[in-house]
């Protein structure tokens, strides 16, 4: 069993997630860029504080990263005190921030002039499935340490699989995010129809989410989406950021999304609005404003 972890980037999704590992018996030597949240995850968790990405991985069998964007996973990866500075030959870096599929591409090359492996690996199931170790995730790439890496994030991950060479899990969360972003709007049409309807939404939610209608936003966004309230999950910013991604990938793929990018507007509307940290289930906000 790999022993010495570190794990990078300890937001609301990779606290909880390099807590986890560390109930799991693991040695982990977490880096944030904020310092104060590295000590406050001490003060929760076993595990050692490093004040660089490339102190944090010295010695490390396998290395976790969970920023924000592109330009975060290459600020952590490169320069004199990034993650490629300190790795180990051997080593493998597992990445769950939510990327381009080009940027894994390039990490994974980068890492691979180390004798190092790499694996982009984004993550659905939210803040509260980080926290309850529920997630899904979504692997990119070979197959020579699959099950090293496997069992080792099942320590917050429900189920987890390999959907072919790096920059494959990308493709799959954006495939999420462009679901999601016609479900959640789909669901926030049919309750502000409820609503200007006169019909008791609780009651027909009740009744349709037993057949074909049924999803998880509808099971676990409803009740609050009739309540006006927002602050539940995955931020609106956040789903425009992965949006982005999907929408910039199809112009190279050659697809057309023409709903995703109806989506991205209405999410665009809501953050002039003053909504960019509320949940992506606002979508109804704006249609009963």
């Amino acid at each position: 069993m790999t022993q010495k972890l570190a794990f990078i980037g300890l937001g609301v999704m990779g606290y909880p997630m390099a807590g986890h590992l560390s109930k799991a018996g693991y040695e982990v030597t977490v880096y944030n860029r904020t310092t104060a949240t590295a000590e406050r995850w001490l003060t929760e968790y076993q595990g050692e504080l490093s004040l660089t990405p490339k102190e944090a991985v010295l010695n490390a069998d396998m290395v976790f990263i969970c920023v924000g964007n592109d330009d975060d996973l290459r600020e952590v990866m490169l320069g004199d005190s990034g993650v490629l500075a300190g790795l180990t030959k051997g080593s493998i870096v597992v990445d769950h921030t939510t990327t381009s599929a080009k940027v894994a591409r390039e990490m994974a090359l980068e890492c691979g002039s180390k004798d190092a492996s790499f694996y982009d690996a984004p993550v659905s199931g939210g803040q509260a499935g980080a926290q309850n170790g529920q997630l899904t995730i979504m692997l990119g790439g070979d197959n020579s340490s699959i099950e090293t890496v496997k069992t080792v994030i099942s320590a917050y991950a429900k189920f987890s699989q390999l959907l072919g060479p790096v920059g494959s899990g990308q493709l799959a969360k954006m495939m999420n995010q462009i679901c999601i972003a016609g479900i959640v709007q789909g669901l926030a049409e049919a309750l502000h129809f409820g609503l200007n309807a006169g019909m008791d939404c609780a009651a027909v939610i009740d009744v349709i989410s037993k057949g074909a209608a049924q999803s998880w936003q509808m099971e676990n966004r409803y009740q609050t989406m009739l309540k006006g309230q927002y602050d539940f999950g995955f931020a609106v910013d956040w789903m425009r950021k992965d949006l982005d991604i999907a929408l910039q990938e199809a112009k190279q793929n050659g697809s057309t999304l023409p709903l995703t990018a109806l989506v991205d507007q209405f999410y665009a509307e809501i953050q002039k609005s003053g909504g960019k940290r509320w949940d992506t289930s606002s979508l109804l906000a704006r249609l009963q404003k």
